[in-house]
């Protein structure tokens, strides 16, 4: 039974955020740009070794022993690191902290999805500048006066990179406001503006261990910025929920990072198969930006994405499709491995009788 009107009146009504498909069945999976290679061997033994005691007391409010090799990993001090449920979790406390300005933040048209759902849930005015016909941004359009700026690098679901000083223009023309570069897809990029904190009190860094470091399930996410805004951070997060990350997760998430070859080794796996698929993807007629993330957003100017998409998923193989506008021709493959790469490009020679 529906609400009544008066009801309904006080209800906080918001379009949802719509995640990719997580079938349960065995398919090629290339559709949530998840690390098709399993996390470091410490991370596996970790979780062996985890005494299931452990479980009835409550984690580390500050997800210390994580925060600490973070630090160190980045080369900042521990009260530089803040650390959340996954990314979008440290990407929403930021929008309630940082966000409350009258004036309008700014992001891109053609970006990662949540950002609008989080600005309507909070009431908070934006803006979305316009990507070019290249689907990159234009850095004047965030010269103008605003509340806060936030947009990836690379860009999702496009998969473009801006270089560093691309980025520190845009932060230069915004030392009065927040900037947030969300980097989640960084490692399999370039350069990180990371290497900006010391010059710019108002950036802010998120990253995840979701991409690069194959552990979505256990959602891990985290800011790096100055003490000062990550005090701020931390003061919303423990008025909203104090343990928000669970043991298994801080314990796991040590160990990953600790494993610098690892990471290093399958990152570059990853990156060696997206060129190659970009070559592939070429000879078949697709087009797409030079794509720098684990992903690659792809059309084709004789196939329909929507019945390109449709029959992909006939055969098992599933990718992203959006059918919103400016973009209802582009497909998001994520970069799986070599194997799984060969099957997609198997079925699409067959399809296009190649």
């Amino acid at each position: 039974m529906e609400p009544n009107a008066k009801i309904l009146e006080n209800i906080r009504k918001v379009e949802p955020y719509v995640p990719g498909e997580q079938p349960q069945e065995k398919v090629i999976k290339l559709n949530t740009n998840e690390n098709p290679y399993p996390p470091a061997p410490g991370v596996i033994q970790a979780i062996k070794d985890l005494a299931a005691d452990r479980l009835r007391l409550y984690p580390d409010p500050a997800a210390g022993a994580l925060a600490e090799v973070l630090a160190e990993h980045y080369g900042v001090a521990t009260d530089q690191v803040f650390v959340g449920v996954g990314s979008d979790d440290v990407l929403s406390m930021c929008f309630l902290t940082f966000f409350n300005s009258d004036k309008p933040i700014l992001f891109p048209d053609i970006t990662y999805s949540f950002y609008k759902v989080w600005a309507e849930l909070y009431r908070i005015p934006y803006e979305c500048p316009r990507l070019d016909e290249d689907f990159c941004i234009q850095r004047e359009d965030y010269y103008k006066e605003n509340g806060g700026i936030i947009f990836p690098n690379p860009n999702a679901p496009t998969a473009v990179y801006e270089d560093l000083a691309f980025v520190e223009d845009i932060i230069k023309h915004n030392q009065d406001v927040i900037v947030i570069v969300d980097e989640a897809y960084i490692d399999f990029a370039g350069r990180s503006a990371l290497e900006l904190l010391d010059k710019y009190e108002n950036l802010i860094v998120v990253q995840t261990f979701s991409k690069a470091r194959s552990m979505a399930g256990m959602r891990i996410g985290y800011a790096i910025s100055s003490p000062a805004l990550i005090k701020y951070l931390n003061d919303v997060k423990y008025s909203f929920n104090s343990y928000t990350m669970n043991l298994p997760s801080i314990v796991c998430g040590t160990e990953a990072v600790k494993d610098k070859a690892y990471f290093e080794a399958t990152t570059a796996r990853i990156i060696e198969t997206r060129e190659w698929a970009k070559a592939e993807l070429s000879k078949l007629g697709f087009h797409f930006p030079d794509a720098k993330a684990n992903f690659i957003f792809a059309s084709h100017p004789d196939y329909d994405a929507a019945e390109l998409f449709a029959a992909l998923k006939k055969e098992n193989i599933y990718v992203r499709y959006w059918g919103s506008r400016r973009i209802e021709q582009y497909l998001r493959i994520t970069v799986g491995t070599r194997e799984e790469m060969e099957i997609l490009f198997e079925f699409l020679r067959r399809y296009m009788q190649q």
